[in-house]
């Protein structure tokens, strides 16, 4: 398969997804990311799901999926070629014709407990497996072929999936907010993903339970909670210890007073469950 039909058969969105880029603000036609190749507070990518291309307004730059690639692992073309290769060139660009006919690319066929065995293991290889219950088990049909992976919900209904060799989300993308059930929490504890809510999960005392929590899925869905995060007394930070982190946690920090950053319990890791999955004793 040559450029041309890659750039065409490759549906813009789904690698983009692939990087963990998600759309700040979308219609059925065209969506706004944040840049590619830099930090900022506004979005200025634009992206067209018709054209399957995308253009930064910051630096005048136009991109297909092959100059994605290459932007986004900094590597040449045969090589950004060869990362397309897991895509599934069958499926054609989601938009057929100008009437924009609306082709749903997936559907969740089942959600239950986790059951499959290489999910269980997947599950005890994070050392989260004490918190099965607060994810599923999704069997889903993506582009005409059946998986399988760990679903994580979210607030809109779109699910986070998780195996050993990927990770997606299936419908909308939108953070979890997860409330405390017996009492009204002053406290909220926020993750960037849900192994690292799991991995709480398990160093928490049962008896402590008594904070609200929020997982945001993507740091590019922290616009949907600024005002929520206001009527908190407390807010603990656990994000990831990289550029995305640090940008959030920085946002964070300028618009409230009563944030803790509790990043320093897994320094040199890239995340809290990296760094309970390196420690034998726990």
């Amino acid at each position: 398969m040559n450029c041309e039909e890659v750039k065409e058969k490759i549906n813009i969105r789904t690698v983009l997804e692939s990087f963990h880029l998600f759309p700040v603000k979308e219609n059925r036609k065209k969506a706004f990311y944040f840049a590619l190749d830099r930090e900022e507070k506004i979005p200025s990518l634009s992206v067209d799901f018709v054209k399957n291309k995308a253009f930064d307004f910051g630096t005048g730059k136009s991109y297909d999926v092959i100059s994605i690639v290459q932007q986004m692992n900094q590597c040449s073309v045969s090589e950004a070629l060869k990362y397309l290769e897991k895509f599934d060139f069958s499926v054609q660009n989601e938009f057929h014709n100008e009437e924009l006919t609306q082709k749903k690319e997936y559907e969740i066929l089942k959600a239950r407990k986790i059951q499959h065995p290489e999910l269980i293991q997947y599950l005890k290889s994070r050392k989260v497996y004490e918190q099965k219950e607060l994810v599923k088990e999704v069997e889903y049909e993506l582009n005409g072929k059946k998986y399988f992976g760990i679903g994580f919900f979210n607030n809109s209904g779109g699910v986070e999936i998780r195996n050993k060799y990927f990770k997606m989300c299936l419908g909308k993308k939108d953070v979890t907010l997860i409330k405390n059930e017996l009492n009204i929490s002053t406290e909220i504890v926020i993750f960037e993903g849900f192994f690292d809510y799991l991995t709480f999960r398990n160093l928490e005392k049962k008896e402590n339970l008594s904070s609200d929590y929020l997982i945001l899925n993507s740091t590019a869905m922290l616009f949907k909670v600024e005002e929520l995060l206001k009527v908190y007394d407390k807010i603990f930070l656990f994000l990831d210890n990289d550029s995305n982190g640090e940008l959030i946690k920085s946002k964070i920090q300028n618009q409230h007073k009563n944030v803790e950053d509790c990043s320093l319990i897994y320094h040199g890791f890239k995340d809290l469950n990296e760094w309970f999955c390196s420690k034998e004793d726990l």
